[in-house]
């Protein structure tokens, strides 16, 4: 059984994302098979004239087209901003469509994860919003089920669109047990399909030789 290669790509602006992101990938490397690959992307604005450097300072590797290719699960991060994702993770999409064109992403499970600093601050319109991109290169979108009691019990961050954090203004990411739980099970239902559907698809490989 070859491994799983699920992509974490986000992107944080004060780390409360990145951190996330961590969490996400604890739950992806709990599966048999399943190796969580962490990338981020880097902030761009209207008037950004500096060319992007190949490697951050610190943190996660920036994203390339190449590591969408070569996943076999993709979730996808990003803080609210005005309830949809960060530019910075947009304009990385907006240059995906060869990607598209080659259907690299079709039949390969996604999800999505955010977080805000205020409770209602955009965190169920900026999941399903991120979703539609993902829609359009033919992936398939799971979130997180309410088999996982952390779901109904959780009172800050997490849902059934994906996992969440909420850090009020002001103050330094805190994740609370639940927050932590709801991005373990993310994690962890999208490397199971991921190792699920990769093994299908070695079988109909091998016997349609």
């Amino acid at each position: 059984m070859s491994t799983a290669r699920v992509l974490v790509l986000y992107y944080s602006r004060y780390g409360a994302t990145a951190e996330l992101a961590r969490h996400i990938c604890r739950g992806i490397e709990s599966i048999d098979g399943a190796e969580a690959v962490l990338r981020s992307t880097p902030p761009v604005t209207a008037d950004d004239q500096h060319p992007v450097r190949v490697v951050p300072d610190s943190g996660a590797p920036w994203a390339t087209h190449d590591d969408l290719r070569q996943c076999d699960g993709l979730l996808l991060g990003s803080p609210t901003r005005f309830g949809n994702m960060a530019a910075a993770l947009k304009h990385f999409l907006d240059g995906s469509a060869s990607i598209w064109a080659e259907g690299a992403l079709a039949g390969k499970p996604a999800g999505v994860f955010t977080g805000s600093s205020s409770m209602h601050g955009g965190q169920e319109s900026t999941l399903l919003t991120m979703m539609i991109p993902l829609l359009h290169h033919g992936m398939v979108i799971a979130g997180v089920p309410y088999t996982e009691p952390a779901l109904s019990e959780t009172r800050s961050g997490g849902g059934p669109y994906g996992a969440s954090q909420f850090t009020p203004h002001g103050n330094k990411p805190a994740f609370t047990d639940h927050e932590k739980r709801i991005a373990h099970a993310h994690g962890a239902r999208i490397a199971q399909l991921a190792v699920d559907l990769k093994d299908r698809r070695g079988s109909r490989a091998r016997t349609a030789r």
